[in-house]
């Protein structure tokens, strides 16, 4: 790509993009994509209709309108016993992607490093080079995903700016433990680092707690927690993100935000402050269907011939492809034929490591479906092993 700018370079169409064009190709079934194939509550569909029909069509207020940060600190203070200010502690984005893309243009400097996990986020690498920033990786590992603290420790060098932390983590499902994140809040500290934080699969947590790392000590000042509707009330397509950070921190992320896409889907924002102030019977429900539909979608994969790792939270199932193809194929020619082979879509997760030998044998698939569509892929899957 020759005028594409040097710190894009390598950063294609996403691999997302590539593998649902596939689905689309072959007429296989998509469990590679992380968006629901059915839409959430009714209650809050029904409100982006009624504030459509009531006008709200216009721009709106930059930080995003009143009733949607009112109903983000709410939501904070509910499960997490978090306090935000709603005027100054508050901001709407356009996703959780746009959230993170402001936060590392709006913090870091030329020549900064960012420590992050790998598997990472394709969005994360992007969005690091786009603030002329440096990656540095630490790596978790199958089957529980955990890291290293000692690896931890020596990625920080006297060029990093802040810590970037998924949990639950996408691709691999790992919950952080209480433990892993005093650890990171101890180095945040310590080094006077800045800690960005996605947390948008908060409500899908099925072994351990999130937790989340503004609410250790210490930590409130210096973390900028980031989450979204679209993974909570199954409506991807209409991103609505927020960040929520002590004001300093906010007014250089609001600063970044409002040069990228100003504002977004005014009737959107009321439909998701509704959402966020359901009453827990949802959020228990929404968990206890995913929890459902991981089950089922574990067993079909474990019954087809894959290695399993049993995910902790998020909706996606990592496994190893080695007891299938051996070492004769990595993930990425896996994916590929898998469509022409059995009629399935996943992702090769290779494409999130820097390491790329880590994750050469590791697949993602998704159980975000409904579960006549689970138990489709599964039995096409089971080719695999006959």
């Amino acid at each position: 790509m020759p005028h594409l700018n040097s710190r894009l370079q390598g950063f294609g169409t996403t691999i997302f993009a590539q593998m649902s064009a596939l689905a689309v190709q072959t007429g296989a079934i998509n469990l590679g994509q992380g968006f629901p194939d059915s839409d959430g509550p009714t209650e809050v569909s029904e409100a982006a209709i009624d504030a459509i029909r009531a006008g709200h069509n216009q721009y709106p207020p930059g930080p995003g309108i009143p009733e949607l940060r009112q109903a983000i600190s709410r939501h904070q203070k509910r499960f997490y016993g978090l306090d935000f200010d709603t005027e100054r502690e508050v901001l709407v984005t356009a996703g959780a992607t746009e959230a993170l893309a402001a936060a590392l243009i709006a913090l870091c400097e030329i020549g900064d490093e960012v420590v992050t996990f790998e598997p990472w986020y394709d969005s994360y690498g992007a969005g690091i080079s786009m603030a002329g920033a440096f990656k540095r990786v630490v790596t978790l590992r199958p089957p529980d995903y955990s890291f290293d603290p000692v690896e931890l420790r020596r990625a920080i060098t006297a060029k990093t700016r802040l810590i970037l932390l998924n949990t639950p983590h996408n691709p691999t499902g790992k919950v952080f433990s209480r433990e892993e994140l005093e650890l990171i809040a101890e180095l945040c500290i310590e080094h006077d680092l800045i800690a960005v934080t996605d947390e948008v699969y908060e409500h899908l947590t099925f072994d351990g707690e999130h937790i989340p790392l503004a609410s250790l000590p210490g930590m409130a000042e210096r973390t900028v927690t980031i989450s979204s509707g679209g993974k909570t009330f199954s409506f991807t397509g209409w991103k609505i993100g927020w960040a929520c950070a002590p004001a300093p921190l906010l007014d250089a992320v609001r600063t970044a935000k409002q040069f990228l896409t100003y504002v977004n889907g005014a009737p959107f924002q009321y439909a998701i402050a509704v959402g966020l102030d359901l009453p827990d019977s949802f959020f228990t429900e929404f968990h206890d269907d995913m929890a459902a539909k991981r089950r089922r979608l574990c067993d079909g994969l474990a019954a087809a011939g894959f290695e399993v790792f049993e995910p902790q939270g998020t909706y996606f199932v990592n496994t190893d492809i080695r007891p299938l193809v051996g070492d004769d194929m990595d993930g990425v020619e896996f994916c590929l034929a898998l469509p022409e082979r059995a009629g399935v879509v996943a992702v090769p997760a290779q494409v999130f490591y820097d390491n790329t030998h880590e994750g050469q044998h590791l697949v993602r698939f998704t159980f975000c479906k409904q579960l006549d569509v689970i138990d489709a892929a599964c039995e096409r899957l089971a080719v695999l092993s006959s």
